[in-house]
């Protein structure tokens, strides 16, 4: 498992390279059975996935904590079934996902156009390159 010091120092990172220096978000590492409950509940997909993400600056009640930019949940027990389909480290894979759940945080959404998908897809590139220097040729979620 990636040790959560890594993690810390990664989502810094993350968030000085996207201006959110002060803002906070919460990470949750859960296994497959947790994130197959999170995924039915709020997206009506009864399976495991690798990442959700949840969102507090969009909606009703967005204006209540500005600094908090919401959740990140991963499931261990994906990220290292796709870490060894992929061929590359479980903490390739967590940095892949983190970046995905954070860019969702803050407003990225490949799921609305194949523009939005690629400006994405490009600002997911660049944040590898930031916390992943050993692998700069580590693709995109």
């Amino acid at each position: 498992m990636v040790s959560t010091p890594i993690l810390r120092k990664k989502t810094e990172q993350i968030l000085s390279a996207l201006g959110c220096n002060h803002h906070e978000l919460s990470i949750v590492i859960m296994d497959d059975a947790q994130i197959q409950a999170l995924n039915h509940d709020f997206r009506g997909i009864d399976q495991p996935t690798n990442v959700l993400s949840f969102p507090m600056q969009e909606g009703e009640f967005s204006n209540i904590t500005p600094g908090l930019l919401g959740d990140v949940v991963i499931s261990a027990q994906t990220a290292a079934r796709e870490a060894q389909d992929a061929g590359i480290t479980l903490e390739e894979r967590m940095s892949q996902l983190l970046v995905h759940g954070i860019l969702h945080l803050v407003g990225f959404d490949h799921e609305t156009g194949e523009e939005d998908a690629r400006h994405m897809e490009i600002k997911s590139l660049a944040l590898l390159k930031l916390i992943e220097p050993d692998n700069p040729d580590l693709p995109v979620f």
